[in-house]
Order: structure tokens, then sequence, then C-alpha cells
């Protein structure tokens, strides 16, 4: 095959029984990798109503049919398992170079079953896998570990994926990390993976994607470095995704003080220049990507020491410990955002906690009794990183807040639940409804809980419609409107979306509007690599059949229309700056809904695929059950 290895690892844990797998050509042009991948295992394999810790509850590390190429935005994996978080399906992506090494190392996915009866860790060398023991492994940082098991290993140039301190204890929005600093942050997948006793994964290979058409590619790859200066992202190499942290408090859309505001006072001390200039000592990279948009921080304090090894924050690291939490203290978010990725928390969602604990604080619903002492007031920094570690260690107060503010609400109780904000459980990523209309709908209805990186973003439509003409959508609509048209649109870049998340590619290189490559490069290069005569029509195919497996695999757990709303945070007038005043309706929601379930072909009152929806996508497998 071209681009692809042909091979999947099947991991059976209880029984240390590792099985290849060579699935044909069909199963790869159908699925391509990635999260698609993922939930062809996830739903094979995984009972209903399994819980989340089960050793019934399969993961998958899945890379695709272009992973591994030399070109901008390739080299992403995917973690998908039923989300302890969300009792969901669970989904998430991360980059970096542990993708491209997992494929040089043989294999397009690792199928990970069952449990293992001591902490283990997966070795796979030029296609040859092995397990080995993680004892002298567990309780330890994971920059630790990466210099342990490359010593151990006796190479510098192994790449690791693992489950940190974080997933030992169960924590509910415990992340995969690899590099000690790249993230699969998103539904708890790193908990999982503790579940299982799997510590880490380690790969090395020299086995590089043989291409279909090397000269075409070369083309591709030689234009995408020459042309980056000029394209849309040329800022966010040199700013990272915090350049866009002022444009947001500007437009009222930076989530500030758990969602009470869109404008933070505090915004130039955390945003992307701010940084570049006080803390940032290099621009890191994915493998063979051009862009360089990954921050690298140091600080060199007693109180907020942070090591460039675990890399630096991202926008919405900025945002969740920063204006969430109303911390203007860009030093404190930098050591947060380390405590993170060294423990393997998702910062999104533990931000985002802690956000919402301080609201509680504010609001009189706990008191210091309730927090360990801990001076919960916005704003706040020590407390905001001390609530980091109790969380990540399951240690007083953040035992209850380990379980995400979903549950820690419930637990709370005296009128907590008011103030949380979350979607199926999962915390609000930094994007607000409020002035992105249709991303309130994708919000309430993504089948892993609320995500920013779901579908393209409600002003692309407006401000790009020749590209957005790519995809059909030739209706430029206004940015705080929610009619059929943006349903639609909303809907179609959600199948865009969708296939680029099993694609495995960049939505920032490749992505319908805020790009470097457009839709159609985005088909010439798997053209290229492959040899396949694909088109746009094909991909959206691939993102829509992946979407309706997730919504497959929610309804067989019993979700439905019901768990597709918003929190009441979202329909309360925010306070302060360009958005003063505004909030989202639920009849606007609900309305959006039926035209959204419609429009996808599933039914109204269920919001669930319907039978004829799933035989069209060649899911017959799923549509008899």
């Amino acid at each position: 095959p071209f681009g692809y290895n042909g091979k999947i690892l099947h991991v059976h844990l209880e029984k240390k029984e590792l099985i290849v797998e060579e699935p044909g050509e069909e199963f790869y042009r159908k699925y391509y990798g990635g999260s698609a991948f993922g939930l062809y295992y996830l739903l094979k394999n995984t009972p209903p109503k399994v819980d989340a810790f089960d050793p019934k509850n399969t993961l998958t590390l899945s890379v695709s049919a272009i992973t591994g190429v030399p070109i901008s935005g390739q080299s992403r994996v995917t973690a998908v398992a039923k989300s302890p978080l969300t009792n969901a399906v669970g989904d998430s992506e991360s980059g970096g170079f542990f993708p491209s090494e997992l494929k040089f190392a043989g294999f397009d996915a690792i199928v990970i079953h069952g449990k293992s009866d001591v902490p283990v860790y997966l070795w796979i060398k030029d296609g040859v896998p092995e397990l080995r023991p993680a004892d002298h492994l567990w309780g330890m940082e994971t920059a630790e570990v990466e210099a342990i098991l490359k010593q151990e290993l006796g190479d510098n140039k192994i790449r690791i994926l693992q489950a940190g301190i974080a997933g030992e204890n169960r924590v509910r929005m415990a992340a995969i990390i690899s590099n000690a600093n790249r993230a699969n942050g998103r539904t708890g997948m790193g908990a999982v993976m503790a579940s299982k006793n799997l510590k880490a994964v380690a790969v090395r290979g020299r086995q590089k994607p043989k291409i279909a058409d090397p000269d075409g590619f070369r083309k591709l790859a030689k234009w995408g470095v020459k042309e980056f200066p000029n394209s849309d992202i040329y800022g966010m190499g040199l700013l990272g995704t915090a350049e866009i942290v002022g444009s947001q408090s500007k437009k009222g859309g930076l989530p500030t003080r758990n969602w009470q505001s869109g404008s933070f006072d505090g915004w130039e001390a955390i945003d992307g220049k701010t940084m570049a200039e006080k803390i940032l000592v290099e621009r890191d990279t994915c493998y063979a990507c051009t862009v360089r948009c990954k921050r690298v921080v140091k600080v060199d304090n007693e109180r907020y020491p942070v090591d460039p090894v675990y890399g630096g924050p991202e926008y919405e690291t900025l945002a969740t410990f920063g204006s969430y939490c109303g911390v203007d203290d860009l030093e404190a978010v930098a050591y947060a955002n380390q405590l993170c990725n060294a423990y393997g928390l998702d910062t999104i969602s533990t931000g985002a906690t802690i956000a919402f604990a301080m609201d509680c604080y504010e609001h009189g619903v706990i008191d210091k009794h309730d927090t360990d002492g801990l001076d919960l007031k916005f704003g706040n920094a020590d407390a905001m990183v001390a609530l980091v570690k109790k969380i990540a260690k399951r240690e007083g107060f953040g035992n209850i807040l380990a379980e995400g503010s979903y549950r820690a609400a419930q637990t709370i109780g005296r009128g907590a639940e008011d103030l949380v904000v979350t979607v199926k459980g999962q915390e609000l990523p930094a994007h607000m409804p409020q002035v992105k209309r249709s991303l309130g709908l994708i919000y309430a209805v993504n089948p892993f809980g609320a995500d920013h990186q779901s579908s393209e973003h409600d002003p692309s439509y407006l401000y790009y419609p020749e590209r957005m003409a790519q995809l059909n959508l030739n209706d430029p609509q206004p940015v705080d409107v929610l009619n059929e048209e943006k349903v639609r649109y909303a809907l179609i870049t959600e199948y865009l979306y969708s296939a680029m998340d099993s694609i495995d590619v960049c939505q920032f290189v490749y992505g319908p509007a805020w790009q470097l490559y457009d839709t159609e490069q985005l088909v010439n290069v798997i053209q290229t690599v492959t040899g396949w005569n694909v088109d746009i029509q094909e991909l959206l195919k691939v993102g829509e059949r992946r979407l309706n497996m997730m919504r497959v695999f929610n309804a067989r757990d019993g979700l439905i229309r019901e768990q597709d709303r918003l929190p009441k945070k979202l329909h309360q007038a925010l306070i302060g700056g360009a958005t003063d005043g505004v909030f989202v309706t639920t009849e606007e929601i609900e309305l959006a809904k039926d035209t959204y379930y419609r429009l996808a072909g599933w039914d109204i009152s269920t919001g669930n695929p319907t039978k004829d929806k799933l035989q069209e996508l060649g899911l017959e497998w799923l549509a008899k059950d």
C-alpha cells in the first residue's frame, strides 16, 4: 500500500498477547484512520453501557493513511474510548512526533483490550512489539518517564505516549501526554489508559511511508513552505494560538470569571505578544511542519518555576487558567500548564473546573471549610496553582474536583449545579456561542461534549466565501444569526472537521477557512500519497460516517436529544465589554436542533441516526442493531 502500513496491532493486556491484523484497502479507504478507526474498534469490541474504567472499554490509538509523509500538518494521533468524564464516546487528538514515529515503527493503529494485572509499557521497534514491566515508572511525572525510558531502551530518539499521575489516580479529565508537552487532552483518555495498567507506549522505526506520486507530492510540500509567510496562519507561527487572546476579549468572546463576562481587563498580561516578549525561549513544531506554532517557555523564579521541557500554554490554556479564573499572571498560568503536562491533565477541563469552584466560592456556595483553607476568590493565582496539584493527586477538595465540575456540583449541591458550564459533563472550551451563534448548536449536539474544533466558526462564512464555496456553501451569513443556512454551514463544516480527525491532519494547516492548504489541496495531498482518486465529496462522506458512528455509540448507552443541551450560564446575560447583555436563548438552540437533525438525516425526536442513514453510509453492521 501507499501511505499506510496495512497493519494494526491488537494488544490483549490480560493475556499479554500481541496480534497483528492486516485489513484490506477497502477498510482504509472507508475509514481512513484516526477517529473513525477508533470508533470502528470501539463499537465492535466494547459492550453497551459498560463503565469507562471496565477492562472491556477498548482504547485505540490511531494515525492515518497519510501520517508520516514529509509535509506540514499530518503528524497527529487520535485516542478513542468510552469517556469517564461524560459516559459518552471519548475522542481526542494531539500532534508532535509520536504519530509519525508510530507509522515508521510499522503500525497504523494500536487497539488496546482488557487490563494488565501489573503495570506495563508497550515497546515497538521496527515492527516488533513487546510488553515490558512498568512498576518503576508508576507514580512518576511525564518528563521523568521520558528520560528513564530513553535511557532504558538506549535510544534518545524514541517517542513516548503515556498516562500520567492524574490518570493513575482516575482523575476523569486526565490526558494522554507525548513528549512531555503534547496532549490528547479531552474526554479523559489518560484515565482510561492508566485504568488498564498501561503506563506508556514507546515507538521507534525506520519504515517511511511509500508515496504513490512522489513528484506531485514534492510540489505540494514545497508550495506550503514557500507560501507559509503569506498564509492566514503565519501569525500563529510567530505568536502561537495565543495570538487571538486580545481579539477575543475585544469582541466580547473571551470567557471570563467562569463565563460571567466575555471581556477580561487583564488580557494583555496573558496574550501571545506578551508571552513572546517575556517568557518564550523557542518555537517548537510537529514532524515535518513548517508552521512551528508550539510554544516553549521558561520562567526562572522559585514561586512558579517553568521548565522548557513541558512546552508552553496554548490559547485555551491561557483562557481557562487565566481569564476563566480572573488570573492575569502569565507566569502562574505557564506554571499551571506545566503541572498539567507533568501530571497528565487536560488544561481545558482542569482550568474550567477550578473557575467553577471559584464561582461557587464567590456565590457563597462553598467556603474555606470546604476548600482546605484556600481563598478561592477570582484572581488568586496561588490558589489556582494549588488546586491543579490537589486535583491531580486527589487530595482534599481536589478529590471532589477531580470528578470534573459536573459531578463536583452534584456532590456540593446548594445551587452549585447552576454554575456548571458543561455539555454532556465536559467543560466548555474558550470560544463563546454568544459571539458565534452556530458554535452553540455544535457545542450542544457534539457527541463527545462541547468542542471548538468540530466545525468552522461563524465568521469564516462571511470572510472566506471563495473557500466555503469549495464545500458548496454559497450563501454567506452574518455572524450573529442561526437560521437554516447557518445550520447547514455548521453541519457541512462539521463533516469536514470530522473527516480531518479521521485523516488525522491539523485543522490550522488544512482547515476550510483559516489555513495554509485549502480543502482542494488536502484532496491533492491524499491523492499523491495514496494513489486514490478521491474528491471533496468523499472526504465529507468519511466525516459524516464518523459522526454517525459516534451518535450510534451514544444511542446504545441511552443518550438522546435531551442530552444535546447547553448549560444555564449561556442563557444568562453577559456582563461588560462588547457582549454586555448578550445571551443564547433556549428557543433558538431547540429550533436549530430540529433543522440540524433533519439535514443530518436523523430522527428529530431522538437526535439519533436512522437505519436508512446508516445503510446509506455503508454502516449496515450498525444499522441491523
